[in-house]
């Protein structure tokens, strides 16, 4: 591969946050019913890509515990090229932030660049709603990296409403825990039947983590972190954890508790955005005619 294949550097793979997360029914097909309200970050992994004209795909950047035909990135790839016919392939090179099974939505956020980027770069054309339902298949958090918007998600997530919110900081805390999502759902103490909710009813206080008493339960460092958290402002667990989060009115606010971090856990201060900074360097791309 010659050196001089064209690089495409920076595109943004940002952080989610659930700021509730109920389940209100289970499907005939198995998956769950869920309500949630997806709030984006401006903290994220970041993604390079280098174009190939022989039409493969490869990922050269180690993501352990990941095989690369298993890696989201390398799925979305692989899906964008066939859904399209794109004759061209990649070279992509993830540089990992987030840390995997938090919650904070990395591998499907770099699945959503992907679709979005190469969407662009090999000049697919497809619109939104054709790559959101390619990032269906992929993953339920999907489609609302690649719509770009915080936004109210319903379904099993990919119902999508935007909702614009004010301004806050979040500080996310790391425990070193893995959770496995998938035994949580098994869980027979899940509440599965929570009521809906509308967008008034959260704003007005209501909305919980359907998950976070059996995490709490199950793993005592995330009941740990919740319990420090919590006493400094409102903590929740994000997704299915590990990882959980406070709202702050402002950015000093939450690095003065992050300061105050215990050495065992990680901790990172973010801007919650109402749009996601995916879809500034795609319009920076397209109106620049360039890669």
């Amino acid at each position: 591969m010659s050196e001089a294949a064209p690089r495409s550097a920076g595109w943004p793979a940002p952080a989610k946050l659930n700021l509730f997360l109920h389940v209100t029914g289970r499907r005939p097909d198995g998956y769950h019913e869920l309500q949630t309200l997806f709030r984006l970050l401006d903290r994220g992994d970041s993604i390079d890509y280098r174009l190939r004209q022989d039409g493969r795909i490869l990922r050269c950047s180690a993501v352990p515990g990941v095989a690369p035909e298993s890696d989201l990135a390398v799925r979305a790839a692989r899906s964008l090229q066939q859904a399209c016919g794109a004759a061209q392939g990649v070279e992509i090179h993830v540089h990992k932030v987030l840390p995997m099974g938090g919650g904070l939505g990395g591998g499907s956020s770099d699945a959503a660049t992907t679709l979005v980027a190469l969407n662009h770069l090999w000049g697919c054309g497809l619109e939104r709603d054709e790559l959101m339902r390619l990032g269906r298949g992929l993953g339920a958090d999907v489609p609302v990296f690649v719509a770009g918007r915080t936004a109210w998600g319903e379904g099993v997530g990919e119902r999508l409403t935007p909702v614009d919110l004010p301004a806050r900081w979040y500080l996310v805390v790391q425990p070193p825990a893995v959770v496995s999502t998938a035994g949580l759902f098994d869980d027979p103490r899940l509440t599965r039947n929570s009521p809906a909710i509308t967008i008034d009813d959260f704003f007005s206080g209501a909305g919980g983590n359907a998950f976070e008493p059996l995490v709490q339960a199950r793993y005592p460092v995330v009941a740990a972190a919740l319990e420090w958290l919590g006493a400094r402002a409102t903590a929740r667990l994000t997704g299915t954890g590990a990882c959980v989060f406070a709202p702050f009115e402002t950015a000093e606010a939450a690095e003065q508790a992050r300061a105050a971090l215990s050495r065992q856990w990680q901790g990172f201060v973010a801007r919650g955005v109402n749009e996601s900074p995916l879809m500034a360097r795609l319009r920076a791309a397209a109106g620049a005619g360039q890669v």
